[in-house]
């Protein structure tokens, strides 16, 4: 059982720029971001045994983890910056 924290910015360090300026730009990546940072937090805790849950409640929070991130992911690499630019 890992108890290494999986912060986004630890996870995409390429990113960092993207998703803070995502984080203020864009509310959908925004509330992915808020939801991935509280299951984080939650496998964190669980994995520390601050707060423990048994191995069901565990696997589920991983996998949402894991769906999260990867629509994460999804987001950065696919991020347009002139799609924000206004045009002339």
């Amino acid at each position: 059982m890992s108890n290494t924290p999986h912060e986004l910015t630890a996870e995409f360090p390429e990113f960092v720029a993207l998703i803070h300026h995502l984080k203020t730009t864009d509310g959908h990546f925004a509330r992915l971001f808020d939801s991935y940072h509280d299951v984080n937090g939650k496998i964190h805790r669980a994995e520390t045994n601050i707060e423990p849950v048994d191995d069901f409640h565990m696997e589920d929070m991983r996998k949402n983890r894991m769906r999260l991130k990867d629509e994460i992911y999804g987001m950065l690499v696919h991020h347009e910056p002139e799609a924000e630019t206004p045009e002339v």
